[in-house]
């Protein structure tokens, strides 16, 4: 497992949660999704949200008009 700080923070949508900022990453390994730790905007709660649920907040310079939905969270069975 590894846990990085984002500096500076990146600001992003969460699925379901909101507009906020990551400020960390945790890697727990190829089997897992990136958890990123993210401060919403409107309410100041922190969660931590699985990768698929992430997106970068709308950025026109950068060419990001609109928000995507983001694919469906699914656990992975082994066989």
């Amino acid at each position: 497992m590894s846990f990085t700080q984002l500096d500076p923070p990146l600001p992003v949508h969460v699925e379901g949660k909101g507009q906020g900022f990551a400020f960390a990453v945790i890697d727990y390994g190829q089997e897992h999704n990136l958890i990123w730790v993210t401060g919403l905007s409107d309410s100041g709660e922190i969660w931590c949200a699985p990768n698929p649920l992430v997106r970068l907040q709308t950025n026109w310079t950068m060419g990001r008009d609109a928000q995507r939905p983001a694919a469906s969270v699914t656990a992975i069975k082994p066989s």
